[in-house]
């Protein structure tokens, strides 16, 4: 090739890259993709609320790619109709309020989704509104206020503590976790329980003290009812200091699952529920065989549950009983009903669990 030509060719490359670099800085939005926001308004909470939720147009929403840069923080009533983004993953997140610490009258409302924007495409993001944290309410009974006149009582979780009065009616807001109620008298702390709360969940204690013939200083104990709401979970518990209950203190009278989920701290007590799968980890639960784990099973209420928040986890330690009951070498045990009898712990593998069991039973 002759020198001119050479630089001919030279020349048409330079000029084809230089018309496709305008190309696309004139109609780079060819190249993006779209996301279109909206709230589905039947979600909006319209039972039991304690206060309705703020107007959607207030709700704060983030949104950041996957390196975790932001690409639109501020209300959702001032966001674009729409985003033009580069083709990725991206995190929708809104929420009605920030919440960081516990508070009263504070209920949290909102929703995270995770998108995957395609290059020219529009992806419809339909956001939620639910509750995600979660409250407690205590009732506290004329018996309590007489037997503890001067004591105070207090909610505590790993992101702080309120103080709950005696003439307290509203509900007390905090993140989902470990909450314990705490009685402070006669300048000694006693931690009367702790639950594990979770998203959208109300928990009412209902507290009182029993009659006491003896003089003597009564044993806690307590019973749970769980009651459903179509846009919260509403969980009532009596907590009776001096009372009694057998739940859990024998294979005939058991706690079940969805009762179990919410006995965190409870220790040589009987559950039993399906085994629904195993194989788990820190997010996820196997329900479908063949099973490789044989030190873990979850177990649920239904024997048709898929959903591993609606499970235990069971930790199955060396011995008789992991050799009974692994679903590795008894992948038959799926679907059986199983009584067990041991600790009840706030989370194993993510999600409350029963640990050092010591026995165990089919139906």
């Amino acid at each position: 090739m002759k020198r001119k030509n050479f630089i001919h060719v030279i020349a048409a490359i330079s000029s084809t890259v230089a018309m496709a670099a305008a190309c696309e800085s004139i109609f780079g939005a060819a190249a993006e993709g779209e996301i279109r926001l909206a709230f589905q308004q039947s979600s909006l909470p319209q039972t039991r609320a304690e206060v309705s939720p703020a107007d959607t147009n207030s709700f704060i929403l983030r949104v950041t790619d996957s390196k975790g840069k932001s690409i639109y923080d501020g209300t959702y009533g001032a966001s674009p109709g729409s985003l033009m983004v580069s083709p990725g993953t991206y995190t929708v997140k809104v929420m009605s309020s920030e919440f960081k610490a516990p508070a009263f009258s504070a209920p949290q409302y909102g929703d995270t989704q995770t998108v995957s924007v395609k290059s020219g495409e529009a992806t419809d993001v339909t956001l939620v509104c639910r509750q995600i944290n979660a409250g407690v309410r205590l009732n506290i009974e004329s018996r309590f206020l007489s037997a503890y006149p001067g004591g105070s009582l207090h909610l505590k979780s790993d992101d702080g503590k309120l103080m709950y009065s005696y003439s307290e009616k509203r509900i007390a807001y905090f993140n989902p976790g470990n909450v314990s109620l705490i009685l402070s008298n006669g300048g000694s702390d006693e931690t009367l329980l702790s639950r594990s709360l979770a998203s959208q969940e109300i928990y009412t204690i209902n507290i009182g003290v029993a009659e006491s013939p003896y003089g003597t200083s009564p044993s806690p104990r307590s019973s749970i009812t769980v009651q459903l709401d179509t846009a919260r979970n509403w969980i009532s518990e009596n907590y009776l200091i001096g009372g009694s209950s057998n739940k859990g203190s024998s294979r005939d009278n058991p706690f079940s699952v969805s009762e179990a989920r919410n006995m965190a701290g409870k220790e040589d007590v009987w559950v039993y529920g399906y085994i629904v799968g195993g194989d788990l980890s820190s997010s996820k639960a196997s329900f479908k065989g063949p099973f490789s784990s044989r030190t873990n099973i979850v177990i649920s209420s239904k024997s048709s549950t898929t959903d591993r928040n609606a499970c235990m986890s069971v930790q199955l330690s060396t011995g008789d009983i992991r050799n009974a009951l692994n679903l590795v070498d008894h992948p038959e045990n799926q679907g059986k009903t199983v009584f067990l009898r041991g600790n009840i712990c706030s989370s194993y593998y993510g999600i409350p669990g029963v640990q050092s069991l010591t026995e165990y039973s089919f139906r």
